[in-house]
């Protein structure tokens, strides 16, 4: 989608079938249904903007905002900016979570917010993500020195429904991400994602200014079928399809 935009078009979307391998479980079927949309133009605010908006038009609910960094303090007391793994260990362990061995840093902030904050969360796009979370997302540093990701989610009775980025237009700087990416792969035994793709070729062409989101739709069925699972949606789960 985004070489479209860098190919002249300004406002698009897509709804199309996506795979994960291996994903199941009440909220993850193998196949689901993904809802993207683009618009050149718009910055940070007014990508959160339009999710809000869509939010109050489907679900005819008013969505608050707030910063991965409140709504982690809220629930755990810990700055996820400012720590390290040691005291989320701790804290993981004082609330009987199950861990697996070797988590960095990122995986134990991951972990913690899944587990102790997700689950709080209604009708909210928690926006400024850890700077580790960036992906394809611009970042910035805040007035405190702290590095944040212009990313934003929006959580519906804890479910994530959408996940959206201020996309990062500059190519040398995605190269980086995809090197220090294959790096922790091939220490974690994993085979290495390819640099060069058909993306790279269009941010160095010219990408825009833009604003991306994609929605999860059997979700958002869930949430406004009232399901706690997402078979409940489906006409054929992975199982039988």
């Amino acid at each position: 989608m985004k070489r479209l935009l860098a190919a002249g078009m300004t406002a698009i979307y897509q709804i199309t079938p996506v795979f994960r391998k291996g994903d199941r479980g009440k909220l993850h079927n193998v196949e689901f249904t993904m809802l993207e949309w683009y618009r050149v133009g718009d910055d940070y605010h007014a990508g959160i903007d339009l999710l809000a908006q869509f939010v109050q038009t489907v679900l005819g609910k008013t969505v608050s905002r707030r910063s991965f960094r409140d709504v982690f303090m809220e629930q755990t007391g810990i700055d996820p900016h400012r720590t390290a793994a040691k005291p989320l260990q701790i804290l993981a362990e004082k609330k009987n979570i199950a861990f697996p061995d070797g988590l960095d840093d990122g995986g134990w902030i991951d972990l913690i917010f899944s587990e102790l904050v997700q689950p709080s969360l209604d009708t909210v796009i928690v926006h400024d993500f850890p700077a580790f979370q960036s992906q394809l997302a611009r970042t910035r540093t805040e007035n405190d020195g702290v590095t944040v990701t212009e990313r934003f989610e929006l959580f519906v009775n804890g479910i994530e429904l959408a996940n959206g980025y201020h996309e990062l237009l500059d190519a040398a700087e995605l190269r980086r991400r995809f090197r220090k990416a294959n790096a922790k792969r091939r220490t974690d035994g994993k085979a290495e994602i390819p640099i060069e793709s058909w993306l790279l070729a269009a941010m160095e062409s010219g990408l825009p200014a833009c604003c991306g989101t994609a929605l999860g739709l059997e979700r958002l069925f869930m949430v406004q079928s009232g399901t706690d699972s997402i078979d409940e949606v489906f006409a054929f789960p992975i199982e039988i399809a």
